[in-house]
């Protein structure tokens, strides 16, 4: 169905892979194009639980393909516009999935790439992870991609690695906030994404759902009037769902709810 990326179902967890290693995963039009559509499919696809966003090769996503920016050169203001239109879709898709979803990280992740990152809900690197924003070398910015770093790492440190661009390690990426774990190789890696997914399986749908509203909507936000009635509308919503009534049921009367796989 799909020419750059990959997408399949164990079970409950969909797994969506970039497919362009002799590309290195970089973005074109058609990337963009697919992954968003792939996300869509999935964010109304009732057995996905989880989507696991991961990449063939020896790197994650290294931004633009050369190919891509150089036809992308000759671009009319128009034809630029709808360009970062179609990403900021892609961006604001992945990161409002009601699901959630996991990024599983090996080798360089830049520009666009480092923004995928951003924006799922948990990332998972292997050693060998690199990142960057190298748009200001080619006399750019990363703005599309600019609301979810800044939400991963905070404004301070995008100073530097925004006006740097320089890269920085899969280590450095830990203490900044980009990712939350780092592992050794590949094995690893997938047993780590592994255990997060278990983890993620065990909890309500719709909770996890509308915990995803619920820090957009309180994120960086005072706490105020507003904010404070937002978190008990929140709260009394989701008391009411079939979900809320039958997990307080589960916990008062000791078993699994209903959600959780048997045997899990």
């Amino acid at each position: 169905m799909y020419q750059s990326i990959v997408t399949e179902i164990d079970n409950t967890v969909a797994i969506v892979t970039l497919n362009k290693p002799d590309r290195h995963n970089a973005f074109d039009d058609h990337l963009v194009a697919e992954l968003t559509d792939a996300l869509l499919v999935l964010q109304n696809d009732d057995r996905v639980r989880v989507v696991v966003l991961s990449a063939a090769g020896k790197s994650f996503c290294t931004g633009m393909d050369t190919n891509w920016t150089r036809e992308s050169a000759g671009f009319t203001a128009e034809e630029c516009r709808d360009d970062a239109v179609r990403l900021a879709t892609l961006m604001k898709t992945l990161n409002e999935l009601p699901k959630p979803t996991v990024a599983r990280v090996q080798g360089p992740a830049y520009g666009n790439g480092l923004g995928l990152v951003a924006a799922c809900d948990i990332a998972i690197a292997s050693y060998d992870a690199q990142f960057a924003m190298t748009e200001a070398k080619h006399g750019l910015v990363p703005a599309v991609v600019s609301p979810y770093v800044v939400a991963a790492i905070g404004e301070r440190h995008c100073r530097r690695y925004m006006l740097s661009a320089e890269r920085f390690s899969a280590a450095e990426a830990y203490r900044l906030g980009l990712v939350h774990e780092i592992v050794p190789g590949d094995e690893q890696l997938d047993d780590a994404v592994g255990e997060v997914v278990e983890n993620l399986l065990k909890n309500s749908p719709g909770a996890q759902s509308e915990c995803k509203a619920l820090l957009r909507a309180v994120a960086g936000q005072p706490i105020d009037e507003s904010t404070i009635d937002e978190t008990v509308r929140s709260i009394v919503h989701v008391r009411s769902t079939a979900e809320g009534k039958e997990g307080v049921a589960a916990f008062l009367e000791k078993r699994k709810p209903s959600w959780v796989r048997t045997g899990a």
